[in-house]
């Protein structure tokens, strides 16, 4: 046991996040939790840093993630071959990390 709690004292983090950027993200996860709340079930388009676009209507936000409710009006999902059935419940809800957004718009 001794020999583990020493190998533990010895690892030393590759990554620390720095601690201004620490509060800056704290920040920003705190308004967009606002923001969220603001505008519940609302549709909006989110576009992400990596330039991905979603459009939907949020749904829930908790703990950093922000969960979209995929907009599929006139859209089926490709999971199926073919033609898929008609599927009342084929919404999608797709969790999104906040600190990845870069823009929320309403539509």
């Amino acid at each position: 046991m001794s020999s583990q709690n020493s190998v533990q004292h010895e690892l030393k983090p590759i990554y620390q996040c720095d601690s201004k950027l620490h509060l800056t993200l704290k920040t920003a996860r705190e308004n967009l939790h606002q923001l969220c709340a603001q505008h519940a079930h609302k549709l909006v388009k989110v576009e992400m840093m990596d330039g991905d676009v979603y459009e939907g209507r949020i749904v829930h936000w908790d703990r950093g993630v922000f969960y979209l409710c995929l907009s599929n009006e006139g859209y089926e999902r490709g999971f199926f071959p073919g033609t898929p059935p008609p599927n009342p419940y084929s919404n999608f809800v797709l969790p999104l990390v906040l600190f990845n957004l870069l823009a929320i718009t309403l539509i």
